[in-house]
Order: C-alpha cells, then structure tokens, then sequence
C-alpha cells in the first residue's frame, strides 16, 4: 500500500512596513506555530531602508525567517518614484512567488506595494486573504488601493460589521467576508509591556510622565499641502512643549511627500532638543509600551482611532486623512490650522477628555480576532476563481 502523502499549506505574508508587521505579528506566529501549514515571509519596502529604520531585523529578532527581500523603495517620494516602486515590488514579488509557490497570501491594508502584492498574486492564481478591507480614509489615496486590492482579494477579514457590509456590497460572496475586529485592538491586550525606563534607555530620551506620542503622514489626495501641514502641526505642538510637555515622534510612512515631512519633523526636533525625539521605528512591544504610559496620541495616524482607545488613553485626530474611519468617543476631530491643532490639543489633555477615553469602547475589539483569522487562513477551502456577487 503506498504511503498517503499530506501537503500543508503554505501561508505566505507580504509585509512592506513597521506597522503592518506589527499588527500581524501575532498572526504570523500562530501560523508558524501551528502544525498545520508552513509560513513564508516576504519583505519588502520600507523593512529594507536604513533610512526607515531597516526594520527587516526586527522580524528576524523575532524568531521568523525572511524567505525573501524584495527591494523596491527609491530614494524619492515623488508619483513618479512611487509608481516606480511599485512597479519594483511587483517584478520582485514575481520571482518570490515563483520561487515559494504559496498556496495562500496574506496582507493588510492599503499601501501602494499591497496593491502590488494582491495583482501579482492575481496573474499567478494565487487566492489573497486580505485584513482589514471595506474601510474609508478619504484622506489619502490609499482608500482607492484598499478597495481595489478587496476586489483581487479571496477571503476578507474585515474590523468592524460595517466595513463587513460594505466588502459584500462590493460584490464579494458574504460566505468568504468575516467580521473578525482589527488584530492591533486584540495585540494590545495581549502584549506584554516593556517598563518605560527600558524604552527610554533604547531611544535615549527621557519621557518622564508628561508627553505625548505624535506621528503626522501626508494627506496624499492634497498634493502640495504637506509642508503647510506639518508646519501647523509642529507650530500648535510648540505650544505645550513650551507648558513642559513632551513629544515622542515617529516618522511617517514612504508615502508621496513624506520625506519633506520627515525632514520638517526632524527638523523641529532638533530645535527643542531635551523636549522632543523622533524615531523612525520603535517596534511593536515599544511603541505599545509608550503609547499606553502616554497623556494622548496626536497627529493623523490610524493608530490613534484603531489601537490607542484600547489603552483607555484620548486621540487627536488632525485633519482627513482618516475621515470616514470609524472611531470612538475617546477621539477628538480637529482642523489642520495652528488655531485648531492648538484647541485640540488643550481639550484632548484635559482631565474631562482622559476621564471619557478610560471607560470609552473601542468600536474595533471584537473577541477572538485572532483565532478567527487563524482558523480561516489554515482550513477554509482555497479556490482562485471568483465572480460577481448579486445581493
């Protein structure tokens, strides 16, 4: 009798930046755990810049093996340097996928070199599990990404019940949509914290018990607005700096136009030396460590709206990057002037709004995302045809 020979699946995630890996880490580590599939990473991106921080060591320093680094970031943030890189990531994912032959591949989001992961996965039939669809950020171009990559995609893991409705009203089938919540809301209760003293130590800053943590993207649909932004920004943050609080940054995304953010942010920082520090990259265990020991987060990150209302702590929300993302009482919503900013800030630091963000829902938990996402990724039956669904 011949031997029956068993084939696992082999899950394969596309990670292009810190925040990505962040959130799927745990995931990542299910998978790898489990004796039921092979996991395969690939890197790409940001992870492979010096100037974001190299962050491929810190998956590495986690115990996963990178099967593949594809390098695809140019040293410009222009459209044309953007489109470039995408067209880089989808030539490098081309040989990767021919190489490692996945039976499954898993991304998040909405970033430009996703997008080019999910249409590379397309030519080589190889269905997608996309996290976190059906979801608005009229703000930035990457809204239009997220929904093109739900419509190349196979299985969707959507936050909340409504970003669920809306995949299946995109004409996804309803039986391959799952309401799961977002896996950073669950990671925070689940991870363990670093003592502050440990972080401060690794950035060389001293945090003390007043500060907050800021992080300010492009709004990539207003092109040419990014340096009035960001100058708003860092104006109204001067004024509690100059009340003795304290600002931790981390930098932007390669987006169009993040560079002349970083480099206004870094900039400002050096000026108020000893009150500010801007980072590239702090690593999924630090930076849920500052952020839960902090007085707010500020700037337009949808950090603040999906993972810092977990930690009971107030958001400002500044500007459109993330308008029409579903958020809780504990965010404030402010304009994009000094005048705003500055307002936001006095009432986001307030001991009304921190009273309200300690006992306000976070609209993106839901118990057991995790082993819902897992469960998913290693048994429901694969197939890479898909057609319209009528409802």
């Amino acid at each position: 009798m011949k031997k029956k020979i068993c084939f696992m699946r082999k899950i394969c995630f596309v990670t292009g930046t810190r925040a990505d890996y962040g959130i799927m880490a745990p995931l990542m580590r299910r998978i790898a755990d489990s004796s039921e599939a092979d996991i395969q990473i690939i890197a790409t991106n940001m992870h492979l810049s010096p100037e974001y921080g190299m962050t491929v060591n810190e998956i590495e320093a986690d115990g996963f093996s990178v099967d593949r680094r594809v390098e695809s970031l140019l040293s410009a943030d222009t459209p044309s340097s953007t489109v470039k890189s995408m067209g880089l990531t989808q030539i490098g994912l081309a040989d990767a996928f021919d190489q490692l032959r996945p039976d499954l591949v898993v991304i998040l989001g909405d970033r430009y070199e996703m997008l080019a992961a999910a249409s590379a996965a397309l030519i080589f039939r190889i269905p997608v599990a996309h996290l976190h669809g059906g979801e608005t950020t009229e703000g930035a171009y990457d809204d239009c990404i997220r929904h093109a990559i739900t419509k190349l995609s196979y299985l969707h893991f959507a936050s909340t019940e409504l970003y669920a409705r809306r995949i299946v009203k995109m004409g996804e089938n309803p039986d391959r949509v799952f309401w799961v919540g977002a896996p950073g809301a669950e990671n925070i209760r689940k991870e363990v914290l670093l003592p502050l003293e440990e972080v401060e130590d690794f950035i060389g800053f001293n945090l003390g018990s007043r500060y907050v943590v800021a992080t300010f993207h492009p709004v990539t649909t207003q092109p040419g607005e990014e340096e009035r932004q960001t100058k708003a920004f860092l104006n109204a943050l001067s004024s509690i700096v100059d009340r003795g609080w304290k600002v931790l940054f981390t930098l932007p995304n390669s987006d169009t136009g993040g560079r002349r953010v970083a480099e206004l942010i870094k900039e400002w920082a050096r000026k108020n030396e000893g009150s500010v520090k801007a980072v590239a990259s702090l690593g999924r265990r630090r930076y849920y460590s500052v952020l839960a020991n902090s007085a707010a987060a500020v700037g337009n990150s949808s950090s603040g709206l999906i993972e810092a209302p977990s930690f009971g702590i107030p958001t400002l929300n500044v500007g459109d990057r993330q308008k029409g993302r579903a958020q809780g009482e504990s965010v404030i919503n402010c304009g994009v002037t000094e005048e705003a900013i500055a307002e936001g800030l006095d009432k986001v630091l307030s001991p009304e709004m921190r009273t309200i963000a300690a006992t306000a829902a976070n609209p993106y938990e839901k118990q057991g995302t995790m082993e819902a996402i897992a469960d998913r990724l290693l048994h429901f039956p694969l197939d890479n045809l898909k057609s319209f669904y009528e409802q």
